[in-house]
């Protein structure tokens, strides 16, 4: 399943490639348009998998050691891709079978929604790095929008695959758990709350201790330290109380794990300092080292096993359309 104008043309664009022999496989890349292969009554084009193909190849570029051991990285996931856009077809052909076919069409808000966040998420709702994006990947915006459709038709149609939680039945979450009892061991670890204090500008150090001493009075005073920390931190956190949740013992400097994992639940360390930083530390709560009850990884355990279900049932699902199709290919 090998186009050799694109993987020549591919080929010729890396970075073993002369400048001339790189000009010339960009412009085949632009122009080919052949047939890739036929899905049913869908023909794949050149084109479409060299879309696909061209942002990933800079990465592979990076990871081959020489010219052979490219080709053979590009043939495997020229061969993937392709497969990929195949199963595409086939499942957007079993979406129109099975729903449209019936008069269901999917609300517009559907893709709205999943484009609103994705911008949001993935670009921090700045349209501008997004549309940069598109053009990286040679795509414009209703391609782009194409493709987000493409995704809520297979999320719908994998959901009529996936099994329920019933399956899963106690007895198989334990057997799991028995089998797998290492993937849950837990190092020592403490609820964690802090005060982190750093200087302005040209501070000294000696005024951030007097600070870090205020704070101090005022915890033995009966102050609370969550509103201490929303009140003097230089957190990230200082808004949540200076809380960082469970903290491993080996998640944070030597420093303040010394002091940290002395602590007991509920006491408070003296002002710490480490370079030009001073930390207040208040322990919450604390876990000696050792495999997690099942009580606490159960949903772990569920999500794990449901995830292998799921894999299982998309591979099997897509053999199945996969042999029902009519699928030829060009080599």
């Amino acid at each position: 399943m090998k186009s050799t104008a694109i993987l020549i043309g591919i080929l010729a664009l890396s970075s073993w490639g002369t400048a001339s022999a790189q000009q010339s496989a960009f412009d085949a890349l632009q122009t080919e348009n052949g047939i890739a292969a036929i899905v049913e009554s869908t023909i794949i084009t050149h084109e479409e998998l060299r879309k696909d193909l061209a942002p990933l190849v800079p990465n592979l570029q990076r990871k081959a050691r020489n010219n052979e051991e490219f080709q053979q990285m590009l043939d495997e996931l020229q061969q993937d891709i392709l497969m990929n856009l195949i199963d595409r077809v086939l499942i957007r052909k079993e979406f129109q079978d099975k729903f449209v076919a019936k008069g269901y069409q999917m609300p517009r808000s559907f893709v709205e929604n999943k484009f609103d966040d994705t911008l949001i998420n993935e670009f921090n709702n700045d349209r501008a790095e997004f549309l940069k994006y598109l053009k990286s990947q040679g795509l414009n915006m209703r391609e782009y929008r194409a493709k987000l459709q493409e995704e809520i038709i297979v999320q719908i149609m994998l959901s009529q695959q996936r099994r329920t939680r019933s399956i899963l039945s106690p007895a198989k979450i334990e057997n799991f758990y028995n089998e797998q009892r290492n993937r849950f061991y837990q190092e020592e670890r403490v609820h964690l709350k802090l005060i982190r204090l750093a200087p302005y500008a040209s501070e000294n150090v000696d005024l951030l201790m007097q600070t870090a001493n205020k704070i101090l009075e005022e915890l033995e005073g009966g102050a609370e330290f969550e509103e201490l920390a929303k009140k003097y931190s230089q957190d990230p956190r200082k808004d949540r109380g200076g809380d960082w949740g469970w903290i491993d013992r080996s998640a944070i400097r030597d420093e303040l794990s010394d002091v940290a994992f002395e602590l007991q639940p509920g006491e408070h360390s003296e002002p710490i300092q480490v370079r030009e930083m001073i930390f207040l530390l208040k322990i919450e709560d604390r876990q000696a080292a050792g495999v997690q009850p099942l009580a606490e990884v159960r949903d772990q355990i569920e999500g794990i096993l449901l995830n292998q279900m799921s894999s299982e049932e998309h591979d099997k699902w897509i053999e199945g359309l996969r042999k029902k199709a009519f699928i030829k290919f060009y080599l």
